[in-house]
């Protein structure tokens, strides 16, 4: 067997300047070499078959699409990727391959074991303080976490009701508790973005600027806000799935 198994990223993200960020980030701030990863662009690839005996593990970033819009306001684009995403869920939780779902890829778990996802439970593009929980302990992602931690987070959407599957690892403000859940031995999903530095957020303020994640005269305060917030130990959680799953 090759002992040098990189990782598959996953992302759909259409805005060149924020995917190239992800690409390069991503990879970085987990501690992985560029030859360390596999880059699909779901939005614009086909749909890879997954030998799961050619990776250590997969990461499925965050994502403009929204898991809770209606049906018939979802692209086909978005169709398809959801119907192959939740079809590689049903083999890696059979299998209890590792998985790290990033925003979107929460939403998506959680809906594919049963949860709910709903807007109510949005965030504006801030950094707040989340808590890991008592069923952190042992847990090899939050390994040197601190019990208390910052980390940035901006969606429209988020998990109003955790499925039975899953336990909750570290929860954040009352209008979206559900931060970090585990479904099996292996498969871990945020809502927070742990790939996510100060020069990341300032890309994704600016290019999301009209995209809903913040009303436009609070900009300034978000810059302001965000730029003071220390978010290494959200990094910490990729960081530990990556040494904990390296093959080789």
């Amino acid at each position: 067997m090759d002992m040098s198994q990189p990782f598959l990223m996953l992302t759909s993200r259409s805005e060149e300047v924020v995917a190239r960020d992800e690409l390069i980030n991503l990879p970085r701030l987990a501690g992985l070499s560029s030859d360390e990863i596999v880059h699909v662009r779901m939005e614009a690839d086909p749909f890879p078959s997954v030998n799961f005996d050619e990776y250590s593990g997969i990461i499925l970033c965050g994502s403009p699409f929204d898991v809770a819009a209606p049906e018939d306001r979802k692209s086909q684009v978005q169709h398809d990727i959801e119907r192959n995403l939740f079809a590689l869920f049903d083999r890696l939780l059979d299998e209890s391959f590792p998985f790290f779902g990033i925003c979107y890829g929460l939403g998506l778990l959680a809906v594919h074991q049963g949860g709910r996802v709903g807007p109510e439970a949005a965030e504006e593009i801030s950094a707040p303080q989340m808590t890991l929980t008592s069923a952190a302990a042992g847990d090899p992602l939050c390994e040197g976490v601190p019990d208390t931690f910052r980390a940035f987070v901006g969606h429209h959407e988020a998990v109003t009701a955790m499925p039975d599957s899953a336990v909750l690892i570290a929860q954040g403000p009352s209008i979206a508790p559900v931060q970090l859940i585990r479904v099996g031995e292996s498969c871990w999903a945020s809502q927070f973005h742990p790939e996510l530095d100060h020069a990341g957020i300032d890309v994704r303020i600016r290019e999301y600027a009209d995209r809903g994640y913040y009303a436009p005269t609070e900009r300034a305060r978000i810059e302001s806000e965000t730029a003071s917030a220390d978010v290494s130990g959200a990094h910490l959680f990729l960081q530990n799935f990556a040494r904990h799953f390296r093959r080789g």
